[in-house]
Protein backbone atom coordinates (compact mmCIF):
# COMPACT_ATOMS: atom_id res chain seq x y z
CA UNK A 1 0.00 0.00 0.00
CA UNK A 2 2.75 2.48 0.68
CA UNK A 3 4.55 1.56 -2.60
CA UNK A 4 1.32 2.34 -4.13
CA UNK A 5 0.95 5.79 -2.78
CA UNK A 6 4.66 6.35 -2.93
CA UNK A 7 4.17 5.50 -6.93
CA UNK A 8 1.32 8.00 -7.41
CA UNK A 9 2.99 10.70 -5.92
CA UNK A 10 6.06 10.36 -7.66
CA UNK A 11 3.54 10.54 -10.83
CA UNK A 12 1.97 13.28 -9.44
CA UNK A 13 5.57 15.16 -9.02
CA UNK A 14 6.35 14.31 -12.39
CA UNK A 15 3.56 15.44 -13.80
CA UNK A 16 3.56 19.14 -11.84
CA UNK A 17 7.24 19.03 -12.83
CA UNK A 18 5.90 18.54 -16.71
CA UNK A 19 3.53 20.85 -16.52
CA UNK A 20 5.73 23.94 -14.89
CA UNK A 21 8.43 22.99 -17.52
CA UNK A 22 5.83 23.12 -20.89
CA UNK A 23 4.17 26.34 -19.17
CA UNK A 24 7.80 27.92 -19.20
CA UNK A 25 8.50 27.00 -22.99
CA UNK A 26 5.05 28.61 -23.71
CA UNK A 27 6.17 31.67 -21.88
CA UNK A 28 9.63 31.99 -23.10
CA UNK A 29 8.81 31.74 -26.51
CA UNK A 30 5.99 33.07 -26.44
CA UNK A 31 6.33 36.14 -28.69
CA UNK A 32 7.31 33.78 -31.31
CA UNK A 33 4.08 31.36 -30.95
CA UNK A 34 2.00 33.97 -31.12
CA UNK A 35 3.31 35.73 -34.35
CA UNK A 36 3.53 32.34 -35.60
CA UNK A 37 0.56 30.28 -34.81
CA UNK A 38 -1.75 32.05 -32.86
CA UNK A 39 -1.97 35.17 -34.71
CA UNK A 40 -2.80 33.26 -37.98
CA UNK A 41 -5.30 31.03 -36.19
CA UNK A 42 -7.03 34.47 -35.31
CA UNK A 43 -7.24 36.05 -38.34
CA UNK A 44 -8.07 32.86 -40.84
CA UNK A 45 -10.99 32.74 -37.99
CA UNK A 46 -11.72 36.19 -38.39
CA UNK A 47 -11.08 35.75 -42.12
CA UNK A 48 -13.37 33.20 -43.07
CA UNK A 49 -15.84 33.61 -40.37
CA UNK A 50 -16.43 36.67 -40.01
CA UNK A 51 -15.28 38.31 -42.78
CA UNK A 52 -16.45 42.06 -42.23
CA UNK A 53 -14.25 45.03 -42.41
CA UNK A 54 -16.95 47.80 -42.80
CA UNK A 55 -15.65 48.81 -39.62
CA UNK A 56 -12.24 50.00 -41.77
CA UNK A 57 -14.56 52.78 -43.61
CA UNK A 58 -15.46 54.57 -40.52
CA UNK A 59 -12.23 53.84 -38.40
CA UNK A 60 -10.01 55.14 -41.21
CA UNK A 61 -11.97 57.82 -43.28
CA UNK A 62 -10.69 61.11 -43.11
CA UNK A 63 -11.95 64.56 -44.21
CA UNK A 64 -11.00 65.29 -47.88
CA UNK A 65 -9.60 68.73 -47.23
CA UNK A 66 -7.34 67.04 -44.59
CA UNK A 67 -6.80 63.80 -46.91
CA UNK A 68 -6.04 65.82 -49.76
CA UNK A 69 -3.75 68.06 -47.88
CA UNK A 70 -1.67 64.79 -46.57
CA UNK A 71 -0.84 64.12 -50.17
CA UNK A 72 0.27 67.61 -51.50
CA UNK A 73 3.47 66.39 -52.43
CA UNK A 74 5.02 68.38 -55.38
CA UNK A 75 5.76 66.83 -58.37
CA UNK A 76 10.14 67.60 -59.44
CA UNK A 77 9.76 64.78 -61.91
CA UNK A 78 6.47 64.00 -63.97
CA UNK A 79 6.16 63.55 -68.21
CA UNK A 80 2.44 64.55 -68.09
CA UNK A 81 2.30 63.80 -71.83
CA UNK A 82 3.43 60.54 -71.81
CA UNK A 83 0.20 59.03 -72.50
CA UNK A 84 -1.11 61.62 -74.45
CA UNK A 85 -3.17 60.86 -77.74
CA UNK A 86 -2.06 56.90 -77.35
CA UNK A 87 -3.74 53.52 -77.17
CA UNK A 88 -2.14 52.50 -74.09
CA UNK A 89 -2.86 48.62 -73.26
CA UNK A 90 -0.35 48.68 -70.06
CA UNK A 91 0.74 51.59 -68.09
CA UNK A 92 3.72 50.21 -65.76
CA UNK A 93 5.10 51.79 -62.75
CA UNK A 94 8.26 50.32 -61.27
CA UNK A 95 8.81 51.38 -57.78
CA UNK A 96 12.72 51.87 -57.57
CA UNK A 97 14.97 54.50 -54.97
CA UNK A 98 17.01 57.07 -56.87
CA UNK A 99 20.25 55.10 -56.25
CA UNK A 100 19.29 51.92 -58.30
CA UNK A 101 20.55 53.36 -61.67
CA UNK A 102 21.69 49.88 -62.41
CA UNK A 103 18.53 48.10 -61.79
CA UNK A 104 16.61 50.82 -64.02
CA UNK A 105 19.23 50.55 -66.57
CA UNK A 106 18.72 46.55 -66.67
CA UNK A 107 14.89 46.70 -66.93
CA UNK A 108 15.20 49.38 -69.96
CA UNK A 109 17.05 46.91 -71.74
CA UNK A 110 15.12 43.57 -70.71
CA UNK A 111 11.71 43.66 -70.01
CA UNK A 112 10.94 47.09 -69.43
CA UNK A 113 11.96 47.50 -73.22
CA UNK A 114 9.04 49.52 -74.98
CA UNK A 115 10.34 49.19 -78.23
CA UNK A 116 10.73 45.50 -77.81
CA UNK A 117 6.83 44.59 -77.20
CA UNK A 118 5.69 47.25 -79.93
CA UNK A 119 7.91 45.38 -82.10
CA UNK A 120 6.46 42.19 -81.38
CA UNK A 121 3.01 41.97 -80.26
CA UNK A 122 2.03 45.68 -81.58
CA UNK A 123 0.92 46.52 -78.32
CA UNK A 124 1.71 49.78 -76.47
CA UNK A 125 3.14 49.70 -72.78
CA UNK A 126 4.44 52.48 -70.98
CA UNK A 127 7.26 52.18 -68.06
CA UNK A 128 7.30 54.70 -65.45
CA UNK A 129 10.31 54.68 -62.83
CA UNK A 130 8.68 55.73 -59.49
CA UNK A 131 10.68 57.57 -57.14
CA UNK A 132 11.03 59.83 -54.34
CA UNK A 133 14.23 61.89 -53.16
CA UNK A 134 17.16 60.65 -51.63
CA UNK A 135 17.21 60.45 -47.88
CA UNK A 136 20.53 61.44 -47.22
CA UNK A 137 20.96 65.73 -47.05
CA UNK A 138 24.48 65.35 -47.73
CA UNK A 139 24.14 63.05 -51.11
CA UNK A 140 20.91 64.40 -52.43
CA UNK A 141 21.94 67.65 -54.95
CA UNK A 142 24.39 65.07 -56.53
CA UNK A 143 21.96 62.09 -56.38
CA UNK A 144 19.15 64.41 -57.66
CA UNK A 145 21.57 66.18 -60.43
CA UNK A 146 22.18 62.44 -61.54
CA UNK A 147 18.52 61.56 -61.98
CA UNK A 148 17.91 64.75 -63.95
CA UNK A 149 20.76 63.65 -66.65
CA UNK A 150 19.22 60.00 -66.45
CA UNK A 151 16.03 61.57 -67.37
CA UNK A 152 16.88 63.54 -70.17
CA UNK A 153 18.00 60.43 -71.54
CA UNK A 154 15.28 58.18 -71.08
CA UNK A 155 12.01 60.26 -70.04
CA UNK A 156 10.67 57.64 -67.68
CA UNK A 157 11.39 58.91 -64.43
CA UNK A 158 8.62 60.33 -62.23
CA UNK A 159 9.56 61.74 -58.85
CA UNK A 160 7.62 63.71 -55.62
CA UNK A 161 9.31 65.09 -52.92
CA UNK A 162 9.21 62.99 -50.05
CA UNK A 163 11.88 60.98 -48.96
CA UNK A 164 12.31 57.21 -50.73
CA UNK A 165 11.94 55.30 -47.72
CA UNK A 166 10.44 51.95 -46.85
CA UNK A 167 7.94 53.88 -44.23
CA UNK A 168 7.06 56.08 -47.58
CA UNK A 169 5.62 53.26 -49.58
CA UNK A 170 2.25 54.31 -49.11
CA UNK A 171 3.12 57.56 -50.67
CA UNK A 172 4.35 55.96 -53.30
CA UNK A 173 1.66 53.64 -54.27
CA UNK A 174 -0.57 57.01 -53.92
CA UNK A 175 1.85 58.57 -56.43
CA UNK A 176 1.35 55.91 -58.91
CA UNK A 177 -2.58 55.89 -58.87
CA UNK A 178 -2.64 59.49 -58.71
CA UNK A 179 -0.14 60.00 -61.89
CA UNK A 180 -2.19 57.39 -63.78
CA UNK A 181 -5.71 59.16 -63.03
CA UNK A 182 -4.19 62.80 -64.09
CA UNK A 183 -2.12 61.42 -67.15
CA UNK A 184 -3.03 58.59 -68.15
CA UNK A 185 -6.40 57.90 -68.13
CA UNK A 186 -6.13 55.65 -71.24
CA UNK A 187 -4.67 53.23 -70.02
CA UNK A 188 -6.48 49.90 -70.40
CA UNK A 189 -4.26 48.34 -67.39
CA UNK A 190 -2.37 49.74 -64.66
CA UNK A 191 0.50 47.47 -62.81
CA UNK A 192 2.97 48.06 -60.19
CA UNK A 193 6.23 46.08 -59.59
CA UNK A 194 9.34 46.68 -57.77
CA UNK A 195 12.94 46.64 -59.11
CA UNK A 196 14.00 43.66 -57.96
CA UNK A 197 10.81 41.70 -59.66
CA UNK A 198 11.62 39.94 -62.72
CA UNK A 199 8.74 40.43 -65.41
CA UNK A 200 7.54 38.38 -68.07
CA UNK A 201 6.19 41.01 -70.22
CA UNK A 202 5.54 39.40 -73.02
CA UNK A 203 3.36 36.78 -71.43
CA UNK A 204 1.60 39.25 -69.13
CA UNK A 205 0.68 41.51 -72.90
CA UNK A 206 -0.69 38.18 -74.55
CA UNK A 207 -2.64 37.46 -71.56
CA UNK A 208 -3.93 41.22 -71.44
CA UNK A 209 -4.56 41.04 -75.43
CA UNK A 210 -6.83 38.10 -74.88
CA UNK A 211 -9.10 39.66 -72.36
CA UNK A 212 -12.49 40.95 -72.97
CA UNK A 213 -11.61 44.91 -74.19
CA UNK A 214 -14.71 45.75 -71.60
CA UNK A 215 -13.26 43.90 -68.71
CA UNK A 216 -13.87 45.39 -65.41
CA UNK A 217 -13.12 44.99 -61.25
CA UNK A 218 -9.61 43.07 -62.58
CA UNK A 219 -7.13 42.79 -60.29
CA UNK A 220 -4.68 40.27 -60.09
CA UNK A 221 -1.47 39.10 -58.26
CA UNK A 222 -0.14 36.93 -55.65
CA UNK A 223 -3.43 36.85 -53.10
CA UNK A 224 -2.56 37.02 -49.32
CA UNK A 225 -5.84 36.20 -47.67
CA UNK A 226 -6.90 36.51 -44.00
CA UNK A 227 -3.10 37.55 -43.47
CA UNK A 228 -2.70 39.03 -39.73
CA UNK A 229 -0.82 42.48 -38.74
CA UNK A 230 3.01 41.54 -37.53
CA UNK A 231 3.39 42.34 -33.51
CA UNK A 232 6.79 41.90 -33.66
CA UNK A 233 8.50 45.35 -32.91
CA UNK A 234 12.02 44.32 -34.60
CA UNK A 235 10.07 43.56 -37.56
CA UNK A 236 9.72 46.49 -40.45
CA UNK A 237 6.89 45.28 -41.18
CA UNK A 238 5.20 45.87 -37.54
CA UNK A 239 2.35 47.74 -36.96
CA UNK A 240 0.97 49.00 -33.77
CA UNK A 241 -2.35 48.47 -32.44
CA UNK A 242 -2.78 51.95 -32.79
CA UNK A 243 -2.51 51.88 -36.11
CA UNK A 244 -4.77 49.05 -36.82
CA UNK A 245 -6.23 47.38 -34.57
CA UNK A 246 -8.24 44.11 -35.85
CA UNK A 247 -6.71 40.75 -35.96
CA UNK A 248 -6.69 40.59 -40.18
CA UNK A 249 -6.12 42.61 -43.03
CA UNK A 250 -8.22 42.47 -45.92
CA UNK A 251 -7.35 40.41 -48.85
CA UNK A 252 -4.85 42.12 -51.02
CA UNK A 253 -2.04 41.20 -53.71
CA UNK A 254 1.79 41.31 -52.66
CA UNK A 255 3.09 44.83 -53.43
CA UNK A 256 5.81 43.30 -55.68
CA UNK A 257 3.75 42.74 -58.69
CA UNK A 258 -0.21 43.01 -59.18
CA UNK A 259 -2.09 44.32 -62.36
CA UNK A 260 -5.36 46.34 -62.33
CA UNK A 261 -8.45 47.33 -65.02
CA UNK A 262 -8.62 51.09 -65.64
CA UNK A 263 -11.87 50.96 -63.44
CA UNK A 264 -10.62 49.77 -60.56
CA UNK A 265 -6.87 52.33 -60.66
CA UNK A 266 -9.26 54.84 -60.87
CA UNK A 267 -11.74 53.49 -57.65
CA UNK A 268 -8.88 52.81 -55.63
CA UNK A 269 -7.18 56.31 -56.38
CA UNK A 270 -10.96 57.97 -54.96
CA UNK A 271 -10.51 55.97 -51.61
CA UNK A 272 -6.95 56.99 -51.31
CA UNK A 273 -8.28 60.35 -51.30
CA UNK A 274 -10.37 59.74 -48.25
CA UNK A 275 -8.16 57.22 -45.95
CA UNK A 276 -5.36 57.88 -43.67
CA UNK A 277 -2.58 56.69 -44.99
CA UNK A 278 -0.53 56.79 -41.94
CA UNK A 279 -0.37 52.37 -42.65
CA UNK A 280 3.07 51.91 -44.80
CA UNK A 281 2.62 48.56 -45.96
CA UNK A 282 1.63 49.98 -48.85
CA UNK A 283 0.31 46.61 -50.57
CA UNK A 284 -2.22 46.09 -47.53
CA UNK A 285 -3.44 49.71 -47.61
CA UNK A 286 -3.95 48.68 -51.42
CA UNK A 287 -6.05 46.03 -50.11
CA UNK A 288 -8.04 48.56 -47.88
CA UNK A 289 -8.66 51.14 -50.55
CA UNK A 290 -10.09 48.09 -53.07
CA UNK A 291 -12.18 46.67 -49.94
CA UNK A 292 -13.84 50.25 -49.10
CA UNK A 293 -14.78 50.09 -53.36
CA UNK A 294 -15.91 46.75 -53.38
CA UNK A 295 -13.13 45.39 -55.44
CA UNK A 296 -11.48 41.49 -54.52
CA UNK A 297 -7.89 40.82 -55.80
CA UNK A 298 -8.06 37.43 -57.97
CA UNK A 299 -5.33 34.84 -57.71
CA UNK A 300 -3.44 34.21 -60.72
CA UNK A 301 -0.87 31.21 -60.12
CA UNK A 302 2.01 32.50 -61.92
CA UNK A 303 2.69 35.65 -60.16
CA UNK A 304 5.59 34.73 -57.48
CA UNK A 305 5.38 35.51 -53.95
CA UNK A 306 8.49 36.38 -51.96
CA UNK A 307 10.38 33.08 -53.43
CA UNK A 308 12.77 33.26 -57.11
CA UNK A 309 10.56 30.85 -59.16
CA UNK A 310 12.99 27.78 -61.04
CA UNK A 311 14.66 28.06 -64.07
CA UNK A 312 13.31 26.16 -66.52
CA UNK A 313 11.73 26.90 -69.93
CA UNK A 314 8.39 25.38 -68.19
CA UNK A 315 8.20 27.81 -66.28
CA UNK A 316 9.22 30.85 -68.54
CA UNK A 317 6.08 29.34 -70.86
CA UNK A 318 3.45 30.54 -68.37
CA UNK A 319 5.64 32.88 -66.13
CA UNK A 320 4.38 35.87 -65.39
CA UNK A 321 6.37 37.91 -62.56
CA UNK A 322 9.44 36.02 -60.17
CA UNK A 323 11.12 38.11 -57.42
CA UNK A 324 14.49 38.66 -56.02
CA UNK A 325 16.12 39.04 -59.38
CA UNK A 326 18.73 42.00 -59.62
CA UNK A 327 22.28 40.39 -60.80
CA UNK A 328 20.58 37.59 -63.18
CA UNK A 329 18.15 39.74 -65.16
CA UNK A 330 19.93 39.64 -68.62
CA UNK A 331 20.95 36.16 -68.47
CA UNK A 332 16.99 35.42 -67.36
CA UNK A 333 15.57 37.44 -70.06
CA UNK A 334 17.42 35.84 -72.63
CA UNK A 335 16.16 32.18 -71.72
CA UNK A 336 12.63 33.21 -71.16
CA UNK A 337 12.24 35.03 -74.52
CA UNK A 338 14.33 32.25 -75.93
CA UNK A 339 12.22 30.53 -79.15
CA UNK A 340 13.08 27.14 -77.61
CA UNK A 341 10.89 27.58 -75.21
CA UNK A 342 8.12 27.87 -77.30
CA UNK A 343 9.31 24.66 -79.40
CA UNK A 344 10.52 22.50 -76.48
CA UNK A 345 6.45 23.41 -74.42
CA UNK A 346 4.55 22.94 -77.13
CA UNK A 347 2.57 19.68 -78.61
CA UNK A 348 1.26 16.84 -76.72
CA UNK A 349 4.63 15.10 -75.66
CA UNK A 350 6.16 19.05 -74.64
CA UNK A 351 2.81 19.51 -72.09
CA UNK A 352 3.12 16.26 -70.62
CA UNK A 353 7.16 16.67 -70.49
CA UNK A 354 6.49 20.16 -68.34
CA UNK A 355 3.62 18.41 -66.90
CA UNK A 356 6.17 16.43 -65.05
CA UNK A 357 9.02 19.03 -65.26
CA UNK A 358 6.71 21.15 -63.08
CA UNK A 359 5.41 18.86 -60.39
CA UNK A 360 8.96 18.18 -59.61
CA UNK A 361 9.87 21.82 -59.31
CA UNK A 362 6.55 23.35 -57.65
CA UNK A 363 4.83 20.67 -55.43
CA UNK A 364 7.45 20.43 -52.80
CA UNK A 365 7.15 18.75 -49.43
CA UNK A 366 7.76 22.17 -47.93
CA UNK A 367 7.01 25.64 -48.48
CA UNK A 368 8.39 27.67 -51.04
CA UNK A 369 6.87 31.19 -51.72
CA UNK A 370 6.87 30.55 -55.65
CA UNK A 371 4.72 29.40 -57.41
CA UNK A 372 1.81 27.04 -55.74
CA UNK A 373 1.38 23.00 -56.60
CA UNK A 374 -1.50 23.76 -58.46
CA UNK A 375 0.37 25.88 -61.06
CA UNK A 376 2.25 22.41 -62.54
CA UNK A 377 -1.78 21.35 -63.25
CA UNK A 378 -3.00 24.11 -65.17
Amino acid sequence: MITVNRRGRKRQFLHLIFTCFFFSLVLLYWEQLDANVISHVKSYSYRYLINRYSFLNDSLTLNKEIAVSLHSYQFLITHANKCQDQDVLLLLFVKTSPENRPRRDAIRKTWGNEHYIYSEFKANIKVLFVLGVYKDPSQREAIQSRLLVEDLQHSDLIQQDFYDDFYNLTLKLIFQFKWANSFCQNAKFVMSSDDDVFVHTPNLVKYLLQLDKGIRNFWIGRVHRGAPPVRNKKSKYYVSYDMYQWPAYPDYTAGAAYVVSHDVAAKVYEALMTLNSSLYIDDVFMGICAKKMGVEPQQHMYFAGEGKTPYHPCIYNQMMTSHDHVKDIYRLWQEATDSKVTSLTSGFWGELYCRLVKVFLLCKPYYVDTYPCSAAFS
